[in-house]
């Protein structure tokens, strides 16, 4: 006899398997290492910036914005695979506790925002309003935790509405009620908090409504939801390390390409050619590398101390070495490329080339924002520190690693 709730079980433990596996090469040391740094960083400059606050910081609306975003995404997670297209559909009307497992588990699964989004805006808050008790907060982190499970509840019922148009619009209404709501708590607005929760729960009814008159599940859509979820998962595990059943996105980007395809017609510059293309057209490193610099940029910009601003210029040097080594690996499954008459020696220093150059590129960026900022010692500092460091940090760790 089937049992769902036995089911869910076994599907869930494979899934903690899987995901685990890779989140331990996401959070290695390294990585580790750095968010450590960046959290200690932050909460030593948050702290600093919350003393000379504006009065006239709008904090209602950042708070209120936040929580209501947070709140309207809550996808439901069934952990459902194509197969279950065949196989589970005759049992439909036996899987009420495998999909009520599910929802416990979405719910559970993503409280760690909000117990990190309500730590991080505890200070701004009490900042802000001094003359105000702690509970008040908490209340508000409280009603955080109820609107969650309205909107997770609405989520799902919406997932049985074939039209996108529909489940659009109704995503737009309740953000826009979620933000109205938490705006009005945060701002001491009782009143108008009540009425915008009352409306919130006509729409809410209303969800519940047309779900009911629904025929069924759509298999398909809970299938794709769940696929597209574990495929972006799959995509940032494969930053760190190889995802042997994620296909890789390719892109054409022919006028970038067209830039760095100039390489001598020889072997020695095989590899040269082959591992440029793939971090141009590959779809993750090149917006990767990007990010990697607009974030350290940001860091660069707004950090008032200039050697904790070279710091962070040396940790974003270390982190797209870090990264962008992974490139070495990326045709490794591809047998033919063995056939090339290229000495792995030549592969290696194809790859040690490529990843100084492209640290060289990101060092003279944050030089030129120190220009821009008039910070001439920050512009000698990070071109000389940043290069050396590039140089020994990918020379001899990086080659290493590809030994």
């Amino acid at each position: 006899m089937f049992n769902a709730h036995e089911f869910f079980k076994k599907r869930f433990a494979a899934h903690i398997k899987e995901t685990s596996r890779y989140l331990r090469y996401i959070f290695n040391g390294h990585i580790a290492f750095a968010m450590l740094f960046f959290v200690s960083a932050l909460a030593y400059y948050y702290q600093q910036w919350l003393t000379a606050l504006p009065e006239n910081f709008p904090t209602a609306i950042i708070i209120g914005a936040v929580f209501g975003l947070l709140v309207s995404y809550s996808p439901v997670r069934t952990l459902l695979k194509e197969p279950d297209l065949v196989f589970l559909i005759t049992a439909e009307n036996k899987m009420g506790p495998y999909f009520r497992n599910g929802i416990v588990y979405s719910f559970v699964i993503q409280l760690y925002l909000i117990l990190l989004l309500g730590a991080m805006f505890g200070p701004l808050y009490s900042a802000t309003y001094p003359d105000r008790a702690g509970k008040v907060y908490l209340l508000t982190l409280l009603v955080v935790l109820v609107f969650k499970g309205w909107n997770l509840m609405a989520n799902w019922w919406m997932l049985k509405i074939r039209e996108p148009g529909i489940r659009q619009v109704d995503l737009l209404v309740r953000t826009l009620l979620n933000i109205a709501v938490f705006y009005f708590i945060i701002q001491g607005e009782m009143l108008l908090a009540g009425v915008t929760t009352l409306l919130f729960t006509l729409v809410f009814l209303y969800d519940l409504n047309i779900s009911r008159k629904q025929a069924g599940i759509l298999w398909d859509l809970l299938v794709e939801k769940d696929r597209n979820r574990m495929h972006s998962f799959y995509r940032l595990a494969n930053m760190f390390t190889d995802v042997p059943h994620l296909r890789n996105q390719v892109k054409t980007r022919h006028w970038l390409v067209s830039l760095i395809n100039k390489v001598p017609f020889a072997n020695k510059h095989t590899f040269d050619y082959l591992y440029r293309i793939t971090f141009i057209r590959s779809g993750d490193y090149l917006g990767m590398y990007f990010r990697l610099i607009f974030i350290g940029g940001l860091f660069i910009y707004y950090v008032p101390n200039i050697w904790m601003k070279l710091i962070f210029a040396l940790l974003f040097l270390y982190m797209s070495s870090f990264q962008m080594m992974t490139l070495y690996h990326h045709h490794r499954t591809i047998m033919w490329l063995d056939m090339y008459p290229v000495d792995l020696e030549i592969r290696q220093r194809s790859m040690v080339k490529l990843l100084f150059q492209l640290t060289v590129i990101q060092t003279v960026i944050f030089a030129l924002l120190f220009l821009g900022m008039g910070e001439l010692i920050g512009v000698l500092a990070v071109l000389v520190v940043g290069i050396v460091f590039n140089y020994l940090f990918i020379n001899g760790y990086v080659k290493k690693k590809m030994k």
